[in-house]
């Protein structure tokens, strides 16, 4: 971790006081940040001017206070080096954001951001926009523009920050530019080739995984978070309300368990087909007859999920990404990532003529144009439309070649 370096130790000192703006208090705050530079900070304490003076003196002491104790242990921009301004936000921002989103902005910051300008020795009030450009392109040589643009949203976040806490004047991020991602195309199941893999995985472990990978298109997380009540048997229903997920914290791997999806739409129901309804009824019953022979030793806890070992132990997310390409060797199956088994819902929802719209809500897409971006390339049907109406052709000689051809036969 780097060293934090005070802003002029044992000497800050915030004053303040209310003012009245329309009629609501709001407090006012300043403080001396650097030699002939002073920090200003405005709050609305939301409360009337009117019946309220005390509690907003109240509300003016506790926010010099937190001001204060933030200034004690701010960086002094002008001897602060970028890479440990970068490590000093992420101490910043741990306790505000989810496990998940922190192992992330950890890696890429301890293992690619702060190495690279460590060395340079860049200070955080000198960096400039070519810098962080050379950075890009020294990263694109080993990486894919689409890991360089993680780089970029935390760099992006970091400076804000450092704007708003008045480390730097400016933000030099609008000067930057942003690596071009190459599209990604996934791999996609073809209807029969689906039905070959649910043959294929009968009776195997990776078996619930690739149908609900498959069949409704859930995420890995989405699919080893399911747990028993989420499924309704008399509604006929599953809810995916809840992810279990893995994060790389502090270099150890951790398994990251709650009722938060990935966005707000991530949150769905969807009918519980009769094939998944027995498969499920079957597993469940499975669950009961080893609850009984293992005792003790049964894991009461997990075996709240749905996906599990004989001794209750839910699946780790892990297993589903490295085991189902193996699996798939071992049959003489093509290759493909697991989560390509959410691709391939897409492509069969499309090809059997199911509206964009709809699979953005069966998939819990955030936005219509994230499903459109990623798949409109496989809608066939409005292709197929499309090419009906181009009738022109049928009056050129290469159709009247092909009806003449067609008479022969």
């Amino acid at each position: 971790m780097a060293a934090h370096i005070p802003l002029q130790p044992g000497k800050t000192k915030v004053s303040g006081h209310l003012e009245d703006v329309r009629g609501i208090y709001h407090i006012k705050l300043s403080w001396a940040d650097g030699p002939g530079k002073r920090g200003r900070k405005s709050i609305s304490t939301g409360l009337s001017v009117k019946g309220n003076k005390t509690r907003a003196e109240n509300m003016l002491g506790e926010a010099k206070k937190e001001q204060t104790a933030t200034l004690k242990n701010a960086p002094h921009s002008d001897s602060l080096l970028f890479a440990d301004f970068m490590e000093q936000w992420l101490d910043i921002i741990r306790p505000d954001v989810k496990q998940t989103t922190f192992g992330g902005y950890q890696l890429n910051v301890k293992k690619a951001i702060a190495p690279y300008f460590r060395k340079k020795k860049i200070l955080l009030r000198e960096l400039t926009a070519d810098e962080i450009n050379e950075f890009y392109a020294a990263q694109l040589k080993r990486i894919k523009a689409t890991s360089v643009n993680k780089y970029h949203a935390n760099i992006s976040k970091a400076l804000k920050y450092a704007v708003e806490k008045n480390y730097i004047p400016y933000s030099v991020m609008g000067k930057v530019k942003r690596p071009k991602e190459e599209r990604y195309v996934g791999k996609f199941l073809k209807q029969s080739e689906a039905v070959t893999l649910f043959e294929l995985v009968k009776g195997h472990k990776l078996e619930l995984g690739v149908i609900f990978g498959a069949f409704y298109g859930l995420r890995r997380g989405e699919i080893v978070g399911l747990r028993w009540e989420a499924i309704d048997f008399e509604a006929n229903t599953i809810s995916i309300e809840h992810t279990v997920t893995t994060a790389t914290i502090d270099g150890k791997t951790v398994i990251v368990a709650g009722d938060t999806a990935k966005t707000k739409s991530s949150f769905r129901t969807l009918p519980l087909v009769p094939a998944v309804r027995a498969k499920l009824l079957a597993v469940k019953e499975e669950q009961e007859r080893n609850r009984k022979l293992c005792g003790k030793s049964y894991n009461k806890k997990e075996g709240r999920y749905i996906y599990t070992d004989a001794l209750g132990n839910r699946i780790k997310p892990n297993y589903l990404s490295s085991e189902f390409p193996q699996f798939l060797d071992s049959k003489n199956f093509r290759r493909m990532r697991f989560h390509d088994l959410r691709h391939s819902c897409a492509s069969l929802l499309l090809a059997n003529g199911v509206p964009m719209k709809a699979i953005q809500e069966w998939l819990g897409h955030s936005d219509y144009a994230m499903t459109a971006n990623k798949y409109a390339h496989l809608d066939f049907t409005s292709k197929l439309e499309s090419a009906g109406k181009m009738t022109w052709i049928n009056d050129t000689s290469l159709a009247k070649e092909n009806e003449t051809a067609n008479a022969t036969k």
